[in-house]
């Protein structure tokens, strides 16, 4: 793909849209976001204002709207979802109207407009609960909501269409951190990281479980790479894109320990969140040559960083930094 082409980014206004958005343009993409923008239209930090930046504010499930946002793009890269399991469980009908309903209409649109290039976010929680120490892609799916339920469907429904001249790929990222301009703090090591840094004290949910990580500026570069690597080396092919694996009780031990000019204590309460996973990445890198290169102690410094800017804006209790407040003071549906 040569630069200067559209590329149309779902739901490109969240947490990973607003990384990565501004970096497409950057590399002279001309970007063009679809999203609801519940958490704002200006979320691209200095890219805001980029000529090459076009936004469309629509609904996924609003199919007319779709196919027109389809027309003239060379790539989608399609965030868009009700995400994480808390947000869905909210209001399920609104995510699986979102999540599943809404994804064979997309892929459709995106075929009749001759798009050339289908990146789906899926997610690594299609694993469930497994004991393998590294979980790869070809391992049982067993999802455990039908969040990860539905994320596993769309999976298979983008790999049975057609593909018609479209390269199609599936990314199961592992739990991301970092600061971003549409920042999140519903994530295990975000939300572990600014309780240590407002409260003092971090609430440690159960502890046991594993989670893969993965640094957001990392997530950025794999989409990047995804963009342009040889439609033979990625067509129909999933890729775990991961980091470091660690249990919700060792990350909190690390913020402590990243943190160590705070003083900070740990309380550990108990947690029917039985999710626990691990997962390996190598496909990525020996397919591609992708090599994570930023931790989950740098997004613990930039996230510090940040808040003591002055940038995170009452971090703990703004519903613009947690999905579910904020779908809830918007009654979404």
């Amino acid at each position: 793909m040569n630069a200067k082409q559209t590329i149309l980014v779902t739901g490109g206004a969240g947490y990973v849209g607003s990384a990565l958005v501004p970096r497409l343009l950057q590399q002279g993409w001309t970007v063009r976001v679809f999203d609801l923008f519940w958490y704002g239209e200006r979320v691209f930090a200095e890219a805001n204002d980029h000529p090459a930046l076009q936004l469309v504010k629509a609904d996924i499930r609003d199919q007319g709207v779709v196919r027109q946002a389809c027309a003239g793009v060379e790539a989608v890269i399609h965030l868009a979802c009700i995400s994480n399991d808390p947000s869905f469980e909210l209001n399920p009908q609104l995510g699986k109207s979102i999540n599943l309903d809404a994804f064979p209409g997309l892929v459709q649109a995106a075929q009749a407009a001759g798009v050339r290039r289908f990146i789906y976010a899926s997610s690594s929680s299609v694993y469930g609960i497994r004991p393998e120490p590294e979980v790869r892609e070809d391992a049982p799916k067993t999802p455990l909501t039908d969040y990860s339920l539905f994320k596993l469907q769309c999976e298979e429904m983008l790999m049975a269409a057609a593909d018609g001249g479209m390269t199609k790929i599936i990314v199961r990222p592992a739990t991301l951190c970092g600061y971003a301009p549409r920042m999140r703090f519903d994530l295990t090591v975000n939300i572990l990281t600014i309780q240590a840094l407002v409260s003092g004290r971090i609430r440690i949910l159960g502890g046991a479980q594993f989670r893969p990580n993965l640094n957001i500026l990392d997530m950025v570069r794999a989409y990047e790479l995804l963009l342009t690597a040889p439609p033979e080396k990625v067509q129909g092919i999933p890729f775990n894109v991961g980091y470091q694996n660690y249990s919700v009780a060792a990350i909190a031990q690390m913020v402590k320990q990243t943190l160590a000019d705070e003083k900070i204590e740990l309380d550990c309460v108990p947690s029917n969140d039985t999710r626990s996973y691990r997962i390996n990445s190598d496909r990525i890198r020996e397919q591609l040559g992708f090599a994570p290169r930023h931790s989950v102690e740098e997004a613990v410094h930039i996230i510090a960083e940040a808040y003591r800017q002055g940038r995170l804006a009452e971090p703990l209790t703004n519903p613009l930094y947690y999905n579910i407040k904020r779908m809830q003071q918007l009654g979404a549906r």
